[in-house]
């Protein structure tokens, strides 16, 4: 689901990332980047999504809940993802240049869970087809 969320911004123009946040098995958001919508650096898929799983819930804390994210979280997101207090992130492909690990590998909440590389090759193909577009 987060993967068709990415397939939404791509249609749009966006960075194809795509995120929705699971609460006790229910999707209470579903977001994709909209950066170049708003024009706004901050409005990545997860900031989207934590936004809207928070207003849905009535608090700002995460704590049963799990974001599905197609592209490892940038340090921005993972600081905002750890605040959130999130119990769970799975997310897609790796990003080595940007992504939370190699910059902010401790920005999470200590209790949060991470899972990479799940669709990952469906994700990081996504993400190789828009760069392709935009450099032809």
């Amino acid at each position: 689901m987060a993967l068709a969320e990415a397939r939404k911004a791509y249609q749009k123009g966006e960075i194809p990332i795509g995120a929705i946040v699971v609460c006790k098995g229910r999707i209470i958001a579903r977001a994709y980047n909209l950066t170049e919508t708003l024009t706004d650096v901050t409005a990545h898929a997860e900031m989207q999504a934590i936004t809207m799983a928070a207003n849905e819930l009535g608090g700002k804390y995460l704590t049963d809940c799990t974001l599905y994210v197609t592209v490892e979280p940038c340090p921005m997101c993972a600081g905002a993802l750890g605040w959130s207090q999130i119990s769970r992130i799975v997310y897609g492909c790796a990003d080595p240049k940007r992504g939370y690990r190699e910059y902010a590998p401790r920005a999470l909440h200590p209790k949060t869970h991470t899972t990479g590389g799940i669709l990952e090759e469906e994700c990081r193909q996504l993400m190789q087809d828009f760069f392709r577009s935009k450099r032809s």
